[in-house]
């Protein structure tokens, strides 16, 4: 027998009653009752309640022992009485009378409560997150991410995919996100960068011969964090596959994801065969190419009805003819709402830097009329016209944003998420998946005006190559693809461009010579060079796919030791300083500000 134990914290059951144990763990609780105190005893499997009585020498010296500090317990299990059973643990039938304990890590004062799930902040949490790790729930996240990635192993392994690994050390990407850059100690005055992801190693496995790769992969990018982002690292589920079209890959993630949210959630699929969703579609009905498919609004574009002679709003008409278009979000059978409603959404607008949103519901007397704000500017034919071209009926209203498409596109969104919160449409006991497809190969910048890659820069153009409008490179349309659940993206992925001349081509067009395309993918360009079979894939990320899994809204919550806000670990004071000798060995010297 173990010295410090004969059973786990969960183990003890009703045939183990007048059995001697010994159990080790945290105390996690403790009442005092006088002449019994019981304690919590807690383990990385469970709690079992311990009593010891005021006639034990040992009652002292326990009663004065600090919460989680860990104890070695030895006694006998007892039943508890009937109405003291603790249904909520599986030890809740029987307790163990205490004969001695003994301290194996003393505990100091705790800066936060280990016992209770309060929320803390973030600075404290992090900056004690050993102690934030025994807390249920967090604990529990953590268990259970293992367990994800385990069975996403298995299940990857059951579908002919072999798991290799791809380096940690490698050269800068021009595009993406910005490297971790780390200096050469050996070749002074270069770098190595921490892969974003493993892109274009994996495709380099495929050029290797190998057909179905996989790797639970850590990835690198300096990137500003956000509640479903963390900043620094991350995981991923990359995977990769020769002589596949985009169906191929859809098959594989669709039949991986329905198994592993079936196993680990109790809530339905909205879909068990995932609806495929163009980019432009998603932008138009949902603003945004994340949408959330149990919200049931959908945004349409109205901008002819407003360019009619009978609809007098002049400030949209002005909008409409400078380049604006008009869309609007219906909402069904709204009529008894009360008028705060209507006008807490106009008002979140203008907090939102939005100038407002127009509405009005659809009533009928004689004729159509439109009760709210708006409504006076539009002829009955005008609203007959309207509720034909966005399916409305008497008693629904609708919402109107007038503006540039970008802006028009992120205010839509927002508000349709905003309106669909207020109403309580949707329902949280879904997971709601669907393919981003049809992604165009290319964009314009903002600010310089200048064409650069959308999505992946080595993604294969769609359609007949010998026939594509290269001069317009805007209309180009690549096989790229997202997979979305619940309005968070999950993955991006697509099917290769394994032709170089192709790949010469397109980031031609995005502004890169031979020479640069060389320069920085010179092991890509050299291998696909050599026969290259036709291949793609995508990487879900498992941080996302847990974070949904145990229904937390921040991805913290499911990352053993994520970093704060400003990509700082406080619990190990990351990043740091370093000395001037190691600044001398790697041939760097640092400018003050």
């Amino acid at each position: 027998m173990n010295k410090y134990r004969s059973h786990n914290c969960n183990e003890i059951r009703a045939k183990d009653v007048k059995k001697k144990v010994i159990l080790s763990g945290w105390i996690n609780k403790k009442r005092d009752h006088g002449n019994l105190l019981f304690i919590d005893l807690r383990d990385n499997y469970g709690i079992t309640q311990c009593i010891i009585d005021k006639e034990n020498s040992s009652f002292t010296s326990l009663e004065k022992t600090q919460l989680e500090t860990v104890i070695k317990i030895e006694g006998l299990v007892v039943n508890r009485s009937k109405e003291t059973i603790n249904k909520d643990i599986d030890t809740g039938e029987v307790e163990v009378v205490i004969d001695k304990f003994e301290v194996l890590g003393a505990c100091r004062e705790l800066p936060m409560p280990v016992f209770s799930d309060q929320e803390y902040s973030e600075e404290i949490r992090l900056k004690y997150r050993f102690l934030d790790l025994r807390r249920k729930k967090i604990h529990e996240n953590i268990i259970l991410r293992s367990k994800v990635i385990s069975f996403i192993r298995n299940e990857m392994n059951n579908l002919g995919f072999l798991e290799y690994q791809t380096p940690i050390l490698t050269s800068s990407s021009p595009e993406g996100a910005r490297d971790f850059l780390v200096p050469s100690r050996l070749n002074p005055g270069k770098f190595y960068a921490l892969p974003q992801a493993p892109q274009q190693f994996k495709q380099l496995i495929m050029v290797s011969g190998f057909d179905k790769y996989f790797q639970i992969a850590p990835c690198f990018r300096d990137e500003d964090a956000r509640a479903d982002r963390s900043p620094g690292e991350f995981y991923q589920l990359d995977l990769e596959m020769s002589f596949v079209e985009q169906e191929d890959v859809f098959e594989v993630v669709e039949k991986l994801l329905i198994s592993t949210f079936k196993k680990f959630s109790n809530k339905k699929l909205m879909f068990e065969k995932f609806p495929k969703i163009s980019y432009s579609e998603a932008m138009l009905k949902y603003g945004t190419d994340k949408p959330d498919l149990r919200n049931p609004l959908i945004i349409k574009d109205v901008t002819e009805i407003f360019t009619r002679e009978d609809v007098s709003l002049e400030i949209f008409k002005k909008l409409v003819i400078s380049g604006s278009k008009v869309r609007c979000i219906l909402t069904k059978n709204t009529k008894n709402q009360p008028r705060s409603f209507f006008d807490g959404i106009d008002k979140w607008a203008k907090d939102q830097g939005m100038s407002g949103m127009a509405y009005f519901t659809f009533e009928k007397e004689k004729e159509i009329l439109a009760k709210g704000p708006i409504g006076k500017f539009f002829s009955n034919k005008a609203l007959e016209e309207l509720m034909k071209k966005i399916n409305a009926k008497v008693g629904d209203s609708v919402f109107f944003a007038c503006n540039k498409v970008k802006e028009l596109e992120r205010i839509t969104s927002l508000a349709r998420e905003k309106i669909a919160n207020e109403l309580k449409l949707i329902d949280e006991e879904y997971f709601a998946f669907c393919w981003i497809v049809d992604y165009p190969m290319f964009e314009e910048d903002e600010q310089t005006k200048k064409i650069k890659f959308s999505h992946n820069p080595f993604s294969m153009p769609q359609g007949d190559l010998d026939k594509t409008n290269f001069k317009k490179p805007l209309e180009i349309l690549a096989y790229q693809y997202d997979i979305v659940c619940n309005g968070i993206e999950l993955s991006s992925g697509a099917i290769r461009n394994h032709i170089p001349e192709l790949m010469y081509k397109l980031f031609s067009l995005a502004g890169y010579n031979k020479k640069q395309v060389d320069d920085k993918f010179s092991g890509m360009i050299n291998a696909l060079s050599y026969g290259a079979p036709p291949h793609g894939g995508i990487a879900p990320g498992i941080d996302r796919i847990v974070m949904l899994l145990a229904g937390e809204k921040n991805i913290r919550e499911v990352t053993m030791f994520p970093m704060n806000q400003n990509a700082q670990d406080l619990m190990m004071n990351a990043p740091s300083e370093v000395s001037d000798s190691q600044l001398k060995e790697l041939n760097l010297s640092l400018k003050k500000k």
